[in-house]
Parts: C-alpha cells; structure tokens; sequence
C-alpha cells in the first residue's frame, strides 16, 4: 500500500477517535500494526497527527480559549468561571499530574505499554470503567463549564493519568472522572475537549523534540497529509460527539471496545 494512502488512512483513525472514549493512541498501534506501518518514522508520525486533532478543538472553540487571555472575557462576577487567571489554572491543575508521572514514566511507557495485547486490556479494562460509572454515578450537580470547581478539575487530571496505558483512552478517563465528581455529561466532555490540548501539546513537543533527529525532509508530504485528514475527521467527530452524549449514555463506547478487544488480542496471536 502506498505511504500517502496509509498516511491518509492513518490520519482518518486518529481524527475520529482521539476524543471519543475508544482510545486514539490504541487504534493507531493496530492500524499500524495491521498496514504494517511500523518503526521509529511511524512512531513519530502517529504522535505528530495528533497536532491536527489539537488544532480542530482550538478552531471549534475559539471563543472558549479566547476567553482565557486575562483580560478578554467581561468580568462575570466572582469567581469569574472558566475565564482568564482562573481558566487557565484549573487547566494547569488538571495537566500537571499527567506530566509529572508522564516526565517520570515515559520510556516504561513507551518500552512496555505500547502493543496490540496492552491495548487489548487497556479496552477491556476502560469499557469496564463505562459501564460501572454510567451506573453508579452520582447525581450531577455542574451544568456549564463556568460552574466547575477546582476540586472537579484535579480529579479529572487525576483520572487523566490512567491514559497513559494505551487502549484505556484519555478521553474516557477524564470523562468518567467528571461524571464521577458531578459535571454533567455535556460539561464533562466538553472540558475533556479543552484540557486535551495543554496535555497533548506538551506530550506530542516532547516525543517530536526527541525524535527530531531522525525526521527527513521526504517525510514531509507524508506528515501532512496524516495532519490534514487528523484535523478534518476530530472537527467532524467533536461536533458529533457532543451532541450524541446530551442523547444517550457512554455504554454503546463500552460494548465497542469489549468487541474489539478480543479480536486485537486473537488476531495477534494467529
């Protein structure tokens, strides 16, 4: 198969996944897996496609990260919301555990957890978490983003951290973890949008800084067109998402990924 196509194909699996609660980074690795598409160039691209999908929500949430320049929004009494000084620091509150055991882990991480078998229980594992926290969680309590507290957004970058096993998902674990402390589903996708970017900003600069020595010039055709077709398939994805979570529950995600999960693990192994 030609590299243009895989690119292509490639860029179409981390737009439509990379917020869904499926798992993006564990998509990629079998996709990868299966087009035979492998190696340190491979393992660069995979991460730099990912700048498509951090683009799409800076483009459909202009407004939100506009608002985040002290300043900009009008004041909106006190506290002021999701807005200037203090937008800006519930994103840090809940990025900063993310890095830190991301700085401390990141070549474990990278030796040991990125296979098809890892993904396989990081799905089972994650769908699991679905259906429990869809049953048993609490009543919510946080209707818009400017209702959100400091302790809801720490327990979301908490439960971020669980992300870091390919095939759990970082959107399912920062959703679930606003489910859990009372955001209501909108409210809870919706920052799981927002707090994706600082987090994979800084994860998708450090993997490109590390690896910058083995980018080539040839490569470049190939890094766009997985960037464009990221960007087009996560704008299209986020729009649709957001509106299927005020309909129905997270389940239909979980039965998905228990599907598949078995079949990563079979085909593997044949």
């Amino acid at each position: 198969m030609h590299d243009i196509l895989i690119a292509a194909i490639l860029g179409i699996v981390e737009g439509a996944t990379e917020f869904l609660p499926v798992s993006s980074t564990g998509h990629l690795i079998v996709a990868g897996h299966l087009l035979g598409f492998v190696g340190p160039v491979a393992d660069c691209f995979e991460v730099f496609i990912q700048l498509g999908a951090i683009l799409a929500v800076v483009v459909l949430y202009w407004r939100r990260f506009l608002n985040l320049i002290p300043g900009v929004a009008p004041d909106a009494g006190n506290p002021p919301g999701f807005t200037g000084w203090r937008g800006i620091l519930m994103l840090l509150i809940t990025t900063a555990p993310a890095l830190v055991i991301g700085a401390m882990a990141h070549k474990t991480i990278k030796t040991y957890l990125f296979s098809p078998l890892t993904v396989a229980i990081g799905l089972a594992v994650g769908a699991i978490a679905i259906l429990l926290v869809e049953k048993y969680k609490p009543a919510s309590r946080t209707h818009t983003l400017d209702d959100m507290t400091y302790p809801q957004v720490l327990a979301v970058g908490i439960c971020q951290c669980f992300a870091m096993w390919p095939g759990v998902s970082r959107s399912a674990s920062t959703i679930l973890g606003g489910l859990l402390f009372r955001m209501d589903r909108r409210v809870a996708t919706e920052y799981s949008f927002l707090a994706a970017v600082p987090v994979m900003l800084a994860a998708v600069s450090y993997d490109l800084y590390k690896n910058w020595s083995i980018l080539r010039l040839d490569d470049l055709e190939l890094f766009l067109v997985g960037f464009a077709t990221s960007f087009v398939c996560a704008a299209i994805a986020v729009k649709t998402f957001i509106k299927l979570v005020q309909r129905w529950s997270l389940n239909p995600y979980a039965w998905y990924r228990l599907a598949i999960a078995p079949l990563i693990f079979l085909s593997m192994r044949s």
